[in-house]
């Protein structure tokens, strides 16, 4: 990890820049895939399939007889925390429930907005290094309690064609609708543009390599909404001299072994816990099953002393991180002065695994700076709001003449007759 001490402001451009993602680089062959999906459909979602996932599939779609193999070949612990985890994604998404009340602006103007589910929603789940079973519960939980009609998954299969048991165990147990044994571009473009098997979904939601999210991006501009732009896992941790060493360490590595492009930040207020965090560091590493990944992850991290946790805090806000740990005595304080983050983690005993799995927040969160603008995904993720308004004829009398001395003023005649017409003298009344 690379090492500053008490760097200037004019050092902290370098110090939150992330690694490079160069998806223009990937754009032609992306578009290529995609422009074939949408033009052969199956035929072409099989045949890249078989290219990038060296798997033949019939039946792209899984039916409910594997999806009963996978629940009764799971081990029972790891299934029980599949329900645990999703009781607590559910119980803290439901409280984000939107009501939109009824507001009557003047008398007479009555407005309110409504909450309504997208029909038709799209989850890529990768299948690579890891099967992500935990991003299953993240996007149909609220996807489903959202109200969503359809909920169709995506995930690459393996060589047999067929997807990793916990990913279909949770996707039963958090109410995904439909499941293809597709990965890749193929997934998106098919999601996005639909083919003889997968109809088209209105929004994609799910992590993906720099492949699967160029892809994303590119039918976003076109055909799709998306959640969010993303990039490569990310975490900063904030940590004074009551932080414990080994907590920290096994938190920078517990981002470091997501994929070598990942990134992990220390900001620490004691330069004798930064020695003591690089050498467990070297320790707890050398015990991983994917040292060779974290290792790679690593160069391109940073260790950073600060005079203070303030200094720490406001570094943190300019890289915005996708997670935030706060191991210090004034955690309380410092998380009020949070202003750029995806989620942040607290006190000493709240590990970002926490939330990655089961503390219940959802750990589908902006990455690269896009802390800065976006949320991570809730409910209203998987929800649009549509505006209502109502005027009684008085209401219409009384809100007239602004609306038509606005018309008029911005040329927009028609606009102003539509308003006038209900209001003259001689228009007979109608009911309200």
């Amino acid at each position: 990890m690379q090492t500053f001490r008490y760097p200037a402001p004019s050092q902290w451009a370098d110090i939150c820049r992330r690694p490079t993602i160069n998806l223009e680089a990937l754009s032609q062959t992306v578009a290529t895939v995609l422009d074939d999906i949408r033009d052969r459909g199956d035929e072409a979602v099989r045949h890249y399939t078989a290219k990038f996932d060296h798997a033949e599939i019939d039946d792209l779609r899984v039916g409910a007889e594997e999806i009963k193999e996978a629940l009764s070949s799971l081990d029972p612990t790891l299934l029980q925390a599949i329900h645990d985890a999703h009781r607590n994604i559910a119980k803290f998404h439901e409280a984000q429930r939107f009501t939109g009340l009824p507001i009557e602006t003047q008398t007479g103007v009555t407005c309110q907005q409504h909450s309504v589910p997208i029909e038709h929603v799209g989850l890529y789940i990768p299948g690579g290094t890891a099967p992500l079973f935990s991003t299953v519960l993240m996007l149909a939980t609220p996807a489903r309690l959202a109200g969503c009609r359809r909920i169709v998954l995506c995930s690459p299969p393996n060589r047999e064609g067929r997807l990793h048991p916990a990913i279909l165990a949770a996707a039963h147990v958090a109410g995904v609708t439909e499941i293809y044994r597709v990965g890749g571009v193929q997934a998106i473009g098919a999601m996005a543009y639909g083919t003889e098997t997968i109809a088209p979904v209105s929004k994609i939601f799910g992590p993906g390599n720099s492949y699967v999210m160029a892809a994303k991006q590119h039918v976003s501009l076109d055909r799709v909404a998306i959640d969010m732009p993303a990039g490569p896992s990310e975490v900063l941790v904030i940590a004074d001299d009551t932080a414990r060493a080994d907590y920290v360490a096994a938190d920078l590595l517990s981002q470091a072994e997501h994929g070598p492009d990942s990134q992990v930040i220390l900001l620490t207020t004691s330069e004798r816990l930064m020695s003591e965090i690089e050498a467990e560091v070297e320790r707890q590493l050398n015990m991983l099953p994917r040292r060779d990944i974290a290792i790679k992850a690593l160069a391109e991290s940073r260790i950073v002393l600060v005079h203070d946790t303030d200094e720490a805090m406001a570094l943190s806000n300019a890289y915005a991180p996708e997670h935030l740990i706060l191991q210090t005595a004034d955690y309380e304080a410092l998380a009020e002065k949070v202003v750029n983050a995806g989620s942040v983690f607290m006190g000493p005993y709240t590990p970002e695994s926490a939330g990655d799995y089961a503390s219940g927040t959802n750990h589908t969160l902006p990455t690269h700076h896009w802390a800065t603008a976006y949320s991570g995904v809730n409910m209203d993720s998987y929800c649009r709001k549509i505006t209502f308004q109502h005027l009684t004829q008085s209401g219409a009398q009384a809100l007239a003449p602004t609306v038509i001395t606005m018309a008029e003023a911005e040329g927009l005649q028609a606009h102003a007759n539509a308003m006038k017409i209900r209001v003259t003298s001689s228009n007979p009344e109608t009911p309200e």
